[in-house]
């Protein structure tokens, strides 16, 4: 999917936004939620990854207390002709990461202890690829203003209630407003679901570039996988509307908030890198993450592990 159909549905967000504005408000209250929108796209703009990031607990860590990982960081950025992200550190023993901040200057990774502790060198080399494949290409600010508007849509889809039954002021009424709090959520939903399966392709494909073996990344979303569906994510799940930002989904599906997924299946995504790798020849023996050196950006054309 392109950039442009990207921010079609972005934009289709923002006009289901201003349509629930309109349901519950007339004119009035579309042009109320056109406002808000925009207040939360700003207030997303600044604030998002220090939201999201507080959300999780997630430690700050550099080279001193954690010096493998942020030497593993650093290199793969520097093979991508990224700036140096801040790194985090999540303490759940659920094996996941994400990526978040409005730039790659303002840019961040985060890493759960479960992740690093689960996955080889080489495979954790694929999932921070990954993730500075969401830095490279734009997405972390996409992809935490999705999260924001569709919290948006929920709450004041909520207040519909409120206005049911006063048809005087252009209420939806008591059918509507359950309607509305029903759909209006599983539009935005559908929505995020759109744009995070459509970048999640994109970042498998450039960080499997960035770190040259797509076998690592395709091995690590395996692993991820099938811990995620047996180690709960607690703070995911009181925030569900962040899911998407997730390298894997890290909800368990206890509620309906998983009825619906927000990343593509697994098994295609690794299929679609076992397609790449043999695009790569990225099927000859594999060197160790070790080797990892600092030799310049990556320019997109290596073939090899690390250059």
């Amino acid at each position: 999917m392109s950039y442009f159909k990207t921010a079609m549905l972005l934009a289709g967000m923002t006009a289901l936004f201003m349509g629930v504005g309109y349901l519950i408000g007339g004119a009035s209250g579309a042009t109320i939620a056109l406002l808000v929108a925009a207040g939360t796209n700003l207030f997303a703009y600044w604030n998002s990854d220090r939201m999201v990031l507080s959300m999780y607990g997630a430690q700050p860590v550099d080279a001193r207390n954690a010096p493998d990982l942020y030497r593993l960081v650093g290199d793969l950025a520097n093979r991508a002709g990224l700036p140096m992200p801040r790194v985090y550190l999540m303490d759940n023993p659920q094996p996941n990461a994400f990526a978040t901040g409005r730039n790659p200057e303002n840019a961040a990774v985060a890493v759960t202890t479960g992740l690093v502790q689960s996955l080889s060198r080489e495979e954790l080399a694929g999932v921070i690829a990954h993730e500075l494949a969401h830095v490279k290409n734009h997405d972390t600010l996409l992809m935490t203003i999705t999260a924001t508007i569709a919290g948006a849509i929920s709450m004041v889809a909520q207040f519909g209630m409120f206005f049911g039954g006063n048809r005087n002021n252009n209420g939806p009424g008591i059918v509507g407003s359950l309607a509305l709090m029903i759909l209006a959520p599983l539009g935005a939903m559908l929505v995020q679901m759109a744009i995070s399966r459509t970048r999640e392709y994109a970042a498998d494909d450039l960080g499997a570039r960035i770190c040259g073996q797509p076998m690592w990344l395709a091995s690590a979303l395996a692993k991820i996988d099938n811990a995620a569906h047996q180690i709960p994510n607690e703070d995911a799940e009181r925030a569900p509307a962040t899911a998407h930002m997730f390298i894997i989904n890290p909800l368990s599906g206890r509620g309906m908030d998983n009825l619906f997924t927000t990343h593509p299946s697994t098994q295609n995504r690794i299929a679609a890198l076992q397609q790449l790798a043999g695009q790569m020849g990225a099927q000859a023996p594999v060197r160790s993450a070790s080797a990892v050196t600092s030799r310049g950006p990556w320019n997109g054309q290596s073939r090899g592990p690390w250059g």
